[in-house]
C-alpha cells in the first residue's frame, strides 16, 4: 500500500478514536462505511456514544454534521429542505431552495424508526443516489456523504419497523455496546475532550480522502474470495432457517465492506478472513430469520448467517 494512504488512514481513524472511547471496532465499521461510500444503522440504547461517534467523523473529515431527531409528526420537508418566499430579491419576492440538514457530510439520523414511512422514504434517494430531488429540482449532497441512523430494539412502542429497501441502502448494521469501565471513567473525566471534538482540525483532506476511496475501489479480490462469497449467498437462499436469503446487492455490499476491511488492514488485497468478518454487520440485516416472525425478535438472523459460515468452506 502506498505510504501516504497509509499514513491518512492512521491519522483519520486515530482522531476518531480520540473521541469515542473502547469502541475500536465501530470506529472501524464506521471507517469502512466512509471508505466505501455506504451508510450505517447502530441498533442500540440511548446515551452509548452514537452522536459522539457522528459528531467525530465530521470533524476528522472535515465535513459539517447534522442531527436529525426523527419524531412522528417529522415531514419529508424538514430532511430534504423547501421552497420559501424571499422578500428581498431584486426583482420582488422569489421562492428560494432553503436546504435542510439532509446537505450534511455526516448525517446523524436519531431514532430513524421513530417516524412513518413516508418520511422514512425521503432518506432512500439520497443514500442510494447521493441527491435528493425537490420542488421539481435534483441537487446532489456533499461529498462525502454518510448517514448513521440509530433505532433502539428495545423499545418498540410508537415505531414503524424500517421497510427491506431502507434497510438495504446501510452497508453495514451494528451496536455499540456499553464501554468497558476505563474508558467510561474517561468519559466521565471528558468535558475537555468533548469541547475539543467540536474544534479539533481535520485528520485529512478532501484529496487525501478521494485518494483512499480509489485505493479502496481498487483492491484485489481473486477469484477464490469472490467464490467464497458467492457461496456465502448462495448457503443465505438455502437455509431452512431463514424466509429469503441475499440478494445480489448484499453480495456486492459483503464484498465492499470487504476491501474496506482489507484497506485498514494495510493490505492491497482481500483475504477470505475479511469477508468472514464482515458477513454479520453487512448481512444480517438483510434476511429474516424463521424465528423472528412477527416480534422480530433480536439475533435470530445474526444466529443465521453465523450457521452459514460454519457451513461454507473457505479458500486456503
Amino acid at each position: 500500500m502506498d505510504g501516504g494512504v497509509h499514513s491518512s488512514l492512521q491519522r483519520l481513524q486515530a482522531a476518531v478514536e480520540e473521541q469515542v472511547l473502547g469502541k475500536r471496532g465501530v470506529v472501524e465499521l464506521a471507517l469502512i462505511c466512509v471508505l466505501t461510500g455506504g451508510h450505517l444503522l447502530l441498533e442500540d440504547v440511548p446515551g452509548v456514544g452514537k452522536t459522539t461517534l457522528g459528531l467525530a467523523l465530521a470533524r476528522a473529515l472535515g465535513g459539517s454534521f447534522a442531527r436529525l431527531q426523527f419524531t412522528s409528526d417529522l415531514l419529508p420537508s424538514d430532511i430534504l429542505g423547501a421552497s420559501v418566499l424571499d422578500p428581498s430579491g431584486t426583482d420582488g419576492p422569489q421562492l428560494r431552495f432553503r436546504a435542510g440538514p439532509i446537505f450534511a457530510n455526516v448525517v446523524l439520523a436519531d431514532e430513524l424508526n421513530r417516524t412513518p414511512p413516508r418520511t422514512q422514504s425521503a432518506l432512500l434517494e439520497a443514500m442510494n443516489e447521493g441527491q435528493v430531488s425537490a420542488d421539481g429540482e435534483t441537487r446532489r449532497l456533499p461529498s462525502p456523504f454518510l448517514v448513521i441512523a440509530t433505532q433502539n430494539p428495545f423499545e418498540l412502542y410508537g415505531t414503524w419497523p424500517l421497510p427491506d429497501a431502507q434497510l438495504d441502502r446501510f452497508l453495514l448494521r451494528t451496536s455499540m455496546g456499553y464501554p468497558d469501565r476505563e474508558s467510561e471513567r474517561a468519559v466521565l473525566r471528558g468535558d475537555a475532550r468533548r469541547a475539543a471534538a467540536r474544534t479539533t482540525d481535520a485528520a485529512i483532506g478532501p484529496d487525501q480522502l478521494a485518494a483512499l476511496r480509489d485505493t479502496c475501489s481498487n483492491l484485489r479480490v481473486h477469484a477464490e474470495v469472490e467464490d467464497y462469497i458467492l457461496d456465502i449467498v448462495a448457503a443465505t437462499r438455502a437455509s431452512s432457517a431463514l424466509v429469503r436469503g441475499v440478494s445480489t446487492r448484499g453480495a456486492e455490499a459483503l464484498a465492499r465492506a470487504a476491501r474496506g476491511l482489507a484497506l485498514l488492514r494495510g493490505r492491497d488485497h482481500v483475504l477470505p478472513d475479511d469477508v468472514r468478518q464482515m458477513a454479520r454487520p453487512a448481512l444480517a440485516h438483510r434476511v429474516q430469520a424463521r424465528a423472528e416472525g412477527a416480534s422480530g425478535a433480536p439475533g435470530g438472523a445474526e444466529r443465521a448467517i453465523e450457521a452459514v459460515l460454519s457451513g461454507v468452506r473457505a479458500p486456503v
